[in-house]
């Protein structure tokens, strides 16, 4: 039997039943990574010593009657999280030999879990591009057109989930980083509410691994199906043992929703800073059809939205208030001058990453009270909605580029627009810290997956779970790439 492509919880199920050892599952990934994956690049630290003594591991424990979550399913994890053992570099040259001396808190969870890990996949440098390339690994390409990006920063992830390496994986998301590499790579990935999941460890080097509050920024899990997006959820859920605090405490409360009919969905298909191409439409529409034919309440238009201009400002001035606060003293001083020529009427994207750059505490303090505001207008919004579908770029996987961030394009049915404006909807959901899941909705007519996202109630990541599971079942998932 072709194990490569089952799901987490078919290849468990097998596992139970003795029809399959760990070893076996083992062997057939490394056999396909070391097969497939020249091409590919998706797997730039391989472990296949380690993972095939943790299979041997995993199916002794299964002889004396063990039985944990993800005991001995093969996975892989997104080289920023540290792995005992194994070099942690952000695709950063300068540290090509930085190695941490302990797993990140996801990585033991897994282990703990009974997972064998395959090794680590790659990302860009900094992990500040949705394409996956640096100068140590390379570029990876995507399963479905090896010109094209797989996305990123997660982008090694879902290039390894679409190729059959490994069931499932675990990544992380300011600018979409979980939610783009699934759409361009047609999988499943779900970006938590902020502060839900502990990101202890998974720091770019050679920080120490602490306990940190991070701004935005999330970690969060990665499948190919519905079911296992939440498996991997709840094994990576629950507090940091070294931190306390309201959000890692929070017990979640269970989906809003069981079936389809009963959901009250908003479908938002424009957004006023770039428009989405036909093929995402199409997409969109298609998850509308099956929501309407299955007797849910979908809507295309609310008063109660909160202001999707002013979110795309806050998002841009919060992401790149974060990005520049660790400069060089002289290269922020230069920014906040340059800051300082814009013109008051200049309302660009552009001018509010440049601002966002240059905020003092006291800007970054006014900031936040207005990201509050929103979240609380999105609290109004969730008490008559369970959840936006909307895209999560304007497109499917566009062609590999070398250009700089700030001088690339991205192509809309013909037209070009700034490449860095498409993050206005990844921040829909991380600027006010909502959770959103990424699930497949179709193909291009070139043929290339398109996906959606699945925006739910802050705290509430059941809801848009279940949601992916419903639809799932009625329009399909994950397909392998021919």
């Amino acid at each position: 039997m072709e194990w490569n492509f089952q799901t987490a919880e078919a290849l468990t199920a097998a596992l139970r039943a003795g029809d399959v050892t760990s070893v076996d599952l083992t062997d057939d990934a490394i056999t396909r990574i070391e097969r497939d994956d020249k091409a590919i690049n998706a797997i730039c630290v391989p472990d296949f010593d380690r993972a095939r003594a943790a299979a041997r591991e995993a199916d002794e424990a299964r002889a004396r009657g063990e039985d944990r979550p993800l005991l001995g399913i093969p996975v892989t994890v997104k080289e920023s999280y540290n792995v005992a053992g194994l070099t942690t570099t952000w695709g950063m040259p300068e540290h090509r030999d930085y190695m941490p001396a302990e797993d990140a808190l996801q990585v033991s969870r897994l282990k703990d879990a009974g997972a064998v890990i395959l090794g680590k996949t790659n990302v860009p440098v900094g992990l500040q591009d949705i394409q996956s390339r640096n100068d140590i690994y390379g570029t990876t390409n995507n399963p479905w057109d090896h010109s094209r990006t797989p996305g990123g920063s997660s982008g090694g992830s879902s290039a390894a989930l679409a190729a059959g390496f490994g069931a499932l994986s675990i990544g992380s998301d300011i600018g979409g980083s979980l939610r783009t590499p699934a759409h361009f790579c047609g999988i499943y990935a779900h970006k938590p509410t902020l502060g839900l999941l502990p990101s202890r460890g998974m720091v770019a080097p050679p920080a120490p691994a602490l306990p940190v509050d991070l701004d935005l920024a999330v970690v969060g899990p990665m499948a190919r199906s519905a079911r296992d997006l939440t498996l991997l959820f709840d094994v990576m859920a629950g507090p940091d043992p070294l931190t306390y605090g309201m959000a890692h405490n929070l017990a979640l409360p269970p989906a809003r929703r069981e079936r389809l009919s009963d959901f009250r969905v908003l479908i938002l298909e424009d957004h006023p800073y770039i428009p989405t191409g036909s093929a995402v439409r199409a997409g969109l529409n298609r998850v509308a059809d099956a929501l309407v034919g299955s007797g849910a309440r979908v809507e295309r238009d609310s008063t109660l939205l909160p202001d999707l201009t002013e979110a795309a400002i806050l998002y841009a001035q919060l992401w790149f208030s974060g990005v520049t606060g660790r400069f060089p003293a002289e290269r922020y001083e230069q920014l906040v001058r340059y800051a300082a020529t814009l013109s008051e009427d200049d309302r660009s994207l552009d001018a509010a990453r440049m601002r966002g750059g240059a905020f003092s505490h006291r800007d970054w303090i006014l900031a936040n009270d207005r990201r509050e505001a929103h979240r609380h207008g999105w609290r109004r919004f969730f008490a008559e909605f369970d959840v936006v579908v909307c895209p999560i770029t304007p497109t499917p996987a566009f062609p590999h580029s070398r250009a700089d961030l700030g001088e690339r394009r991205i192509d809309i049915d013909g037209v070009e627009h700034r490449f860095l404006d498409q993050f206005v909807w990844a921040g829909l959901a991380t600027m006010p810290g909502l959770p959103a899941t990424a699930v497949p909705a179709g193909r291009s007519p070139e043929g290339l997956p398109v996906g959606v996202q699945l925006v739910g109630p802050m705290f509430e990541d059941r809801t848009p779970l279940r949601l992916a599971e419903l639809l799932e079942q009625e329009i399909g998932g994950f397909r392998a790439p021919a």
